[in-house]
């Protein structure tokens, strides 16, 4: 199947062409006749199989075939949301990248960032919105956005948006949107939560799935490091440096933890940056762009980046703590085999660390083989000690004259191979509380 057949305009077709696309994607085959169509849509994918141009490529198509009914001033006529502000930026670029020969104006808002010039921007009138919920509302406050004229509102990563704690604000955005509207919603995991929302928002919905739920990418390659917690970063440095890899993304379950692991790994000679949401927004984007430009080997990153990174041909995922949530897994290791690329993810994982590793095969539904390092055989009298389950990905900066506002809402609840044996399981502390980001 080529785009032509899937009865995209000439501008759209020729933008795609421009990007060195020739066949669209599974989810793209699936989602775009049906939202050309006019239908709700219940899109679960994987991360990594083109579910961005899925929705962008016919909701730009659908803007341009319904007129605009005030033609003297733009009025948001489309709203994506998104939970963080990687997502946000990377949904922006697709609309500007796919929309670039039309006469359509779109603008991205999120925290992190100074106020007033997103408040020009829109003063200017665009016809689409990319937002992350809590600036989205900083601006309904101020009353520098209009959402009476929705047609179209997407809502990209549903489930890490309802993780972050963002079901008020969504319900508060619900609230200011047209009841007669077209809804896209996505999802890359379904729990009765979301399923709930997804039933509320969604009239008579078609379901555009290419996985199953909850699964993770088949072209990644998946294995666990048995490791004593205090050995973690020696293994970490011998890995990248023995088997010389230059792109790798790392994963530790607290900001201060990030921080902690990229100055430990510049001791050890190997550039690194750190990203999570205590970052100010320009330090963010320029961590992640030495790193796509191979300035740094070493990205360590907490949950917030996730979602959202798309850092083509990326060969190497580590997690150097396992998340607290199973799901998390799932979107950390999404970040490499994306677009039909093959991927390597490790985790390094240690005593404490048992019951999280249970609950992601449990949730994969199968065993991740087990290599034991020569050299970091795991100490058998260390026994297990409880893990700090809060959350330290997330975090909106604090108030000041970005206009973010800082909130926390509860969360609901490969070396030489040598044999493993059973490890005993820690207890999961109670109380998780998470930060928002956007």
């Amino acid at each position: 199947m080529s785009f032509e057949s899937l009865g995209l305009r000439t501008e759209l077709l020729r933008a795609v062409s421009e990007k060195g696309y020739s066949a669209p994607t599974p989810i793209q085959q699936q989602a775009i006749p049906l939202i050309l169509e006019g239908r709700d849509i219940m899109g679960g994918a994987q991360t990594g199989t083109g579910k961005t141009a899925g929705f962008t490529l016919p909701l730009l198509q659908q803007l341009m075939s319904t007129a605009r009914t005030d033609t003297k001033r733009r009025h948001v006529r489309t709203l994506v949301l998104t939970p963080t502000r990687e997502l946000a930026a990377q949904v922006g670029e697709s609309v500007d990248t796919y929309g670039k020969y039309l006469p359509l104006k779109s603008t991205v808002i999120f925290g992190g960032v100074k106020i007033n010039p997103q408040i020009q921007k829109l003063r200017q009138g665009v016809d689409i919105l990319v937002a992350t919920p809590g600036r989205l509302l900083d601006h309904v406050s101020q009353n520098t956005v209009d959402l009476s004229n929705v047609e179209i509102l997407v809502l990209d990563e549903a489930d890490r948006m309802l993780d972050m704690g963002f079901i008020r604000d969504i319900n508060k955005v619900l609230a200011l949107l047209p009841k007669q509207k077209q809804t896209l919603f996505f999802s890359a995991t379904f729990s009765d939560e979301i399923k709930r929302l997804a039933n509320k928002l969604l009239k008579s919905p078609a379901l555009v799935e290419v996985a199953r739920h909850n699964a993770a990418a088949e072209s990644v390659t998946q294995v666990i490091h048995p490791v004593d917690k205090r050995r973690k970063r020696e293994l970490l440095s011998f890995l990248i440096g023995s088997n010389n890899w230059k792109q790798v993304l790392v994963f530790t379950r607290t900001k201060h933890g990030a921080n902690r692991l990229s100055e430990q790994l510049h001791t050890d000679g190997i550039t690194s940056a750190a990203i999570h949401g205590n970052k100010s927004q320009g330090a963010r984007t320029r961590a992640l762009a030495d790193f796509k430009a191979g300035k740094v080997r070493v990205l360590v990153a907490t949950d917030i980046a996730a979602r959202g990174l798309d850092i083509n041909q990326l060969p190497h995922v580590v997690n150097y703590e396992l998340p607290n949530v199973a799901e998390d897994y799932v979107h950390r290791i999404g970040r490499t085999g994306r677009a039909g690329n093959e991927g390597e993810a490790m985790s390094l994982v240690c005593i404490d660390e048992q019951r999280l590793l249970k609950d992601i095969e449990r949730l994969l539904k199968r065993e991740i083989p087990k290599v034991i390092v020569d050299g970091y055989t795991p100490d058998p009298a260390i026994k297990a000690e409880p893990i700090n389950k809060q959350r330290g990905g997330g975090g909106r900066p604090g108030n000041g004259k970005n206009g973010a506002r800082k909130q926390s809402s509860p969360r609901r609840g490969r070396q030489s191979a040598q044999p493993v044996t059973k490890n005993n399981r820690n207890r999961r502390s109670a109380g998780q509380n998470q930060q928002r980001a956007s």
